[in-house]
């Protein structure tokens, strides 16, 4: 069954009238998971939280941010992913914990470019490298790290163990901080920093937790 089953063919008509939902209505490509296309939520130049509406698929304002820290890359998460029960079984295999659950999200990923992209909304072209384990109280919510395809300086890194630790910091410090108020700091932890392997093996958990939760919906369209 094709992954992008729940655009064809009543999402393909609607298609040329009606923008396609960026969860739903984007090809992962067919390479993935060693090859992604991308949806990018938020650039470094943005002091306000953006985020996709689900019902609608349009970008809305999450939150505007207390602090002065903004995202050190291009930041979106991966079409047709969901962060549901396989996600969680890795994560609480690799913590050695039994309580946490998937996010029930798309999968994040943060795509690393040197050049000025001065807005979101847009998709991309991206090869991960690694990511971050991170938790959200008992929730599983990896970030991809992830490099723009063809990219003239990052399109060399072959894992994350390659990059500047500099880049990882800023990244790190960056998902630790973000969901910050003033006076309530958050609860998050990045467990660990996984190579390529592991996101890979992270992105097709997703993929399928992807498959499983709209299963029910294909078979409607079937």
């Amino acid at each position: 069954m094709s992954i992008n089953r729940i655009m064809d063919p009543i999402g393909k008509i609607m298609g040329l009238r009606y923008k396609s939902h960026p969860w739903h209505g984007i090809n992962i490509g067919k390479n993935a998971p060693e090859s992604l296309m991308t949806f990018i939520e938020m650039v470094p130049t943005d002091t306000v939280k953006y985020e996709v509406d689900k019902e609608s698929g349009y970008l809305r304002i999450d939150r505007p941010q207390k602090y002065s820290n903004v995202v050190p890359s291009l930041y979106g998460f991966i079409p047709q992913t969901y962060c549901g029960k396989k996600v969680a079984e890795f994560a609480n295999e690799k913590t050695k914990r039994t309580d946490i659950i998937g996010d029930h999200d798309p999968l994040d990923i943060c795509v690393l470019t040197e050049k000025e992209i001065v807005h979101g909304d847009i998709i991309v072209s991206a090869r991960p490298i690694g990511g971050f384990r991170m938790i959200d109280k008992n929730e599983a919510d990896d970030k991809i790290i992830a490099v723009l395809e063809g990219d003239t300086l990052f399109d060399q890194y072959q894992d994350v163990s390659e990059l500047p630790q500099l880049i990882v910091d800023r990244l790190k410090h960056y998902f630790l901080t973000y969901k910050d108020l003033p006076g309530n700091p958050s609860n998050v932890e990045i467990t660990d920093t996984y190579g390529k392997d592991e996101a890979i093996e992270v992105i097709q958990r997703s993929m399928e937790d992807y498959r499983e939760k709209l299963n029910n919906l294909n078979s409607l369209i079937g």
